[in-house]
């Protein structure tokens, strides 16, 4: 019982975090930044790290000038008038990242009362364990926060719906994730064009 007093609240854990976070523009050039120097966001650096993290470069600038969002879809995000933190837990490498990020983005550009934050998961485990996928730390992983009642108001996360129905028919066939089939998930992503990502997080808003 005596550690359980002492731990952290979810709320403090995030209210700590938050002077740490990064704006998608900070995110972004500390990415491109790294992928030039031949590096990677986290404690180990490895070559595997450092190519995903120069391909996720990539990915996310051609994501930021092809994203489109229809009326309808651009209609709902107009309409919220909570003031809104999306508090986004990733790092460089995560490829799931790439795709994702580029869309809360573009949401939240379209509505100043929706705020994007991004902060480094191996920088902050003790919240990211607050918010595990299946036991485990997958990323990225948004946190939704009503900024008026500092509340948790739900989460998403580390892909869409259609996306984890992908991954999880593959594991119970192959038994795991192999480095063909992320191939052909960003391959999925590309035709997807953010839209699966959309309709999740247009939920979320509702």
């Amino acid at each position: 019982m005596q550690n359980r007093t002492k731990e952290k609240s979810t709320q403090v854990l995030i209210e700590e975090s938050l002077p740490k976070a990064m704006s998608y523009n900070e995110y972004i050039a500390l990415v491109k930044n790294l992928a030039e120097e031949g590096k990677s966001t986290g404690p180990e650096q490895t070559e595997a790290l450092t190519n995903y993290t120069q391909l996720n470069d990539r990915r996310m600038k051609r994501w930021d000038k092809t994203l489109k969002f229809n009326d309808e879809a651009v209609e709902q995000i107009s309409k919220v008038d909570t003031e809104i933190t999306w508090l986004v837990l990733t790092e460089s490498w995560c490829g799931d990242a790439s795709p994702a990020l580029p869309v809360m983005h573009k949401i939240s550009e379209l509505n100043p009362n929706i705020s994007l934050k991004i902060i480094l998961r191996d920088e902050n485990v003790d919240l990211m364990n607050r918010f595990l996928t299946n036991g485990g730390m997958s990323i990225p992983k948004l946190v939704a926060i009503d900024d008026t009642i500092k509340e948790v108001v739900g989460d998403w996360g580390p892909r869409s719906k259609a996306a984890t129905k992908l991954v999880e028919d593959y594991k119970a066939e192959h038994g795991t994730l192999t480095a063909e089939f992320k191939q052909d998930l960003q391959v999925w992503y590309n035709k997807d064009k953010g839209q699966s990502v959309l309709e999740d997080l247009l939920k979320q808003l509702k």
